[in-house]
């Protein structure tokens, strides 16, 4: 078994700790953070202050959620958190724990305010409010309100219905706000968190795309040392990125395995063979496993079972490429590398730190006494910041900023079952699709835009003065920040034109192209 790494080197002297009170905005917050510059992570309220605290953080935030204070096993702090001399900024609920905490008073008055709200400033040149209009609009979620600030607190902003919106106390560094500024309704709200992380804490604007290459490929280089390493690049954006980090840290030591199983979309098995290969001169083992894929998933419509049968083959694949590899000549092949984000970290309840997995745990079949160390260069990183990540190594455009995809691949946007002449058939309706988003300049404006074939449906049609019975396709465009909610997006009708055209006239067997309009929830992004 390999030594357990050594630690990697501290890339958070400015951390910034978010505390989830079950707040559905929790990691936006820490992203509107980050876009400050500033690096932040996200904890939960049920966290001991003393673990808090040992963490160093430069400063706290408090999030929303969706308790009352007062409710019967409501989340919350020990006073001592206020007491640390750490600055700290409540937000929403935030804002009524550190209230109550400290002596203020927070009751339900029927004061309740949801939505867009007009803020009256009352102390413009406060620590968060300098500089932004006396009158602005936020975005309130509450039922309880504060009436009353703690002692020694000043009153900075009201509402119509609500006397304390806002208060601050500048000799203690603690900071609070009723509405949430974190997102884009409240129309200063990056402004007034600015403040709070410049101004009342004092911490310098210094996280940059540059800074994160740098420490993740010194951390790489420590942890991963002589040894070799596995990749295994699914065409995506995230395995491409952590394979390229790593690729610059230890070269050769490195080597890429890509599972081409005939799922993927029209020209991406040839970018990452050719592409990536140029950007980075990374090592690369292809597996052509087109004809066992299909094999497995001859007559299999359920999407559930598609899924399965699809993971299933992956990773026998993968076993044995990397049976392959562990055969040859050079230094022990000790480390796994993937693209984990921090998102997947969140939720998964992780936290900082390199988890060790058995490798006969998650890719069956290799000897028992074989371990895998994970090196996850991105685990600290949200989507967005991957991609900036990517475009600091010199990956291509058409890498970085390509849409996400599932990993079954188009496997679960065929309704029905998979065959190659369906494949071959969504492959080009979903080309189209892409070409004419990306000419008329609206690709990086949606999240993605699957193309769905419902292959066990038909529809009449005419087409050179016949009858045609075809199939429809379906087009999904979707525009979200982080996928778990997501909204349809409104294409010009011009746009929506040309893809429809382009697919009937162009694509064999297809006659139909609609629009689905379902937002997420209640509807989910992928039809499978």
């Amino acid at each position: 078994m390999p030594a357990a790494p050594p630690a990697a080197p501290d890339t958070t002297a400015d951390v910034v700790l978010v505390v989830d009170f079950g707040a559905q905005y929790a990691q936006l917050i820490a992203r509107r953070v980050r876009e400050a510059r500033v690096y932040s992570e996200i904890v939960p309220s049920t966290m001991p202050v003393a673990e808090m605290l040992a963490k160093n953080p430069r400063a706290i935030i408090l999030s929303g959620g969706p308790s009352s204070v007062y409710a019967e096993g409501a989340p919350s702090l020990d006073r001592s958190l206020f007491e640390a001399g750490v600055p700290v900024f409540g937000m929403c609920y935030g804002f009524q724990l550190m209230a109550t905490t400290l002596g203020g008073t927070v009751d339900d008055n029927g004061a309740r305010e949801y939505g867009r709200t007009p803020l009256h400033v009352t102390k413009a040149g406060s620590t968060l409010f300098e500089g932004t209009p006396t009158e602005q609009p936020v975005w309130m979620s509450h039922g309880d309100a504060c009436s009353a600030a703690p002692e020694g607190f000043t009153v900075t902003a009201s509402t119509d219905v609500v006397p304390v919106a806002a208060f601050e106390n500048d000799e203690k560094k603690l900071y609070g706000v009723q509405y949430h500024p974190e997102v884009l309704h409240s129309t200063h709200g990056q402004q007034v968190l600015e403040h709070f992380l410049y101004r009342g804490a004092g911490i310098e604007p210094n996280w940059t795309t540059t800074n994160v290459v740098e420490e993740q490929i010194a951390a790489i280089r420590e942890q991963v040392g002589d040894k070799r390493a596995i990749c295994g690049l699914s065409g995506g954006v995230d395995s491409a990125v952590a394979a390229a980090l790593v690729q610059k840290a230890i070269g050769s030591q490195l080597t890429c395995v890509y599972v081409d199983h005939g799922l993927m979309r029209k020209g991406e098995t040839e970018q990452v063979e050719k592409d990536f290969v140029a950007a980075t001169g990374a090592k690369l083992k292809v597996v052509d496993a087109e004809k066992r894929f299909l094999d497995a998933l001859a007559g299999v419509s359920d999407p559930e079972q598609k899924r399965k049968i699809i993971g299933r083959e992956f990773i026998r694949v993968f076993e044995q490429a990397q049976l392959e590899i562990l055969q040859e000549d050079g230094p022990e092949v000790a480390f796994l590398v993937q693209g984990t984000l921090y998102p997947d970290v969140v939720e998964s309840g992780g936290g900082t730190g390199t988890a060790n997995i058995k490798s006969h745990h998650n890719v069956g079949g290799l000897p028992d006494d074989i371990e895998f160390q994970l090196v996850e260069p991105l685990r600290q990183l949200f989507k967005d910041e991957v991609r900036m990540v990517g475009q600091e190594l010199g990956l291509p455009e058409e890498i970085v900023q390509r849409q996400p995809f599932p990993g079954p691949g188009l496997g679960i946007r065929i309704v029905g079952e998979v065959t190659k002449d369906r494949l071959d058939l969504l492959r080009e309706a979903d080309a189209i699709a892409r070409e004419e988003l990306t000419a008329a300049g609206l690709d990086r404006d949606i999240w993605q835009c699957p193309v769905v074939l419902l292959a066990d449906v038909r529809s009449v049609g005419v087409q050179g003065d016949g009858r045609t019975y075809g199939h429809p396709i379906v087009l999904r465009p979707v525009s979200s920040e982080d996928a778990m909610t997501a909204d349809w997006s409104r294409l010009p009708y011009e746009t929506l034109a040309k893809i429809s055209t382009r697919i009937t006239n162009e694509v064999a067997d297809v006659n139909r192209v609609v629009l689905d309009v379902t937002s997420k929830p209640p509807g989910t992004i992928e039809w499978e």
